[in-house]
């Protein structure tokens, strides 16, 4: 029986890797380096949207290192992880990528990248040689009891060139295979918590998974498998959906909102932002107008901004002087966003 630490949320561990150390600060930025994987997992959640050939920084589509650059600055990141699809059907990508981000950022910027596959010591000398930090190292669930020998010389292969390695599984049936592998190599082992997606719902539901409750989308009896495997394991880690989305999400929420919110944005406890927007009807010189009008009730400058045929302004005071505003607006509203560039809005209130 393994000594076990309780974090947040329902998370429990003997062992927590840097990687998950700083995303659970929310400081890790997420680098999608392509949807393209040939396995086909069928719990994978990845969105129909995302299973193409495209490069994400978080949110933000990716068309040049700028965008990765401005992400990481954006959300005050203080280090990255590489995901997909699988990320190492395009090498030269990711090599490309921690190079820039450990130029930009340092060495201590800390990398840490996922792969169904199980790299030879040619790669992984090279991937050491760019800067990554950690590899972990995702088996495919029909093959947990047969034959795991690749994944176990790469394991060894990245521990010798200086990489920490480890193995991150689902918590569902035969993850203690995995986790005797572990304890073999040495290596960590991250659980997480079977979820209900968009895409994955219908196999998971033809396989007899079923959700928890009503109120998340983890998968009832997932918890238990991963707890029961995790006092086996001596370097182990049991992530819960309601840590990412509770704590991870909202903390790197915050860290974005804290850097990009501008003076009249109100910054909830969630990482979201709460503003008014003034939309003008498509006059010539109705922002104009209205602009003069808000100065002529003594709104500062610095708390509002136009923005095309909108005046965002703070909230408090759109409700304030609402009913002062001349009759040429189209719309008048509170709304609640993610806080970068086309989040999603959270909610919206017509005044």
């Amino acid at each position: 029986m393994q000594n076990i630490s309780k974090g947040e949320a329902g998370s429990c561990y003997t062992y927590l890797p840097k990687g998950c150390k700083l995303c659970q600060k929310g400081a890790k930025m997420v680098l999608f380096i392509t949807g393209i994987c040939a396995n086909n997992c069928f719990y994978c959640p990845i969105s129909n949207e995302r299973k193409a050939d495209i490069t994400f920084a978080n949110e933000r589509l990716v068309n040049s290192d700028k965008d990765i650059i401005e992400e990481a600055n954006q959300m005050g990141a203080l280090g990255t992880g590489i995901t997909g699809g699988e990320p190492l059907l395009r090498t030269e990508k990711v090599l490309r990528y921690i190079r820039l981000l450990k130029s930009e950022f340092g060495r201590q910027h800390h990398i840490h990248l996922y792969t169904a596959l199980f790299p030879d010591e040619d790669l992984l000398e090279k991937l050491a040689f760019a800067g990554l930090d950690e590899i972990r190292f995702h088996p495919p669930a029909d093959i947990w009891k047969t034959n795991m020998t690749n994944y176990a010389g790469s394991i060894k292969k990245a521990m010798d060139v200086g990489i920490e390695a480890g193995l991150e599984i689902p918590a569902i049936k035969g993850a203690s295979e995995v986790a005797k592998m572990a304890n073999e190599l040495g290596c960590f082992l991250n659980m997480n918590e079977l979820e209900f997606s968009e895409t994955n719902c219908e196999e998971m539901k033809l396989r007899g998974y079923r959700l928890h409750d009503e109120f998340s989308n983890a998968v009832a009896g997932s918890y238990a498998v991963g707890i029961e495997v995790l006092q086996t394991t001596q370097k182990g880690h049991v992530c819960t959906s309601r840590f990412k989305d509770a704590i991870q999400l909202r903390r790197r929420l915050i860290r974005i909102a804290e850097r990009s919110a501008r003076e009249f944005d109100e910054i909830t406890e969630d990482g979201t932002i709460i503003y008014g927007i003034i939309r003008c009807k498509d006059e010539e010189n109705s922002v104009k107008l209205i602009s003069e009008q808000l100065l002529a009730l003594g709104v500062p400058e610095e708390l509002f901004q136009v923005e095309k045929q909108e005046i965002h302004i703070a909230a408090w005071i759109l409700e304030d002087i609402k009913i002062d505003i001349p009759a040429n607006v189209k719309e008048m509203c509170i709304i609640e966003k993610y806080p970068f560039p086309g989040g999603m809005i959270v909610e919206k209130i017509p005044l």
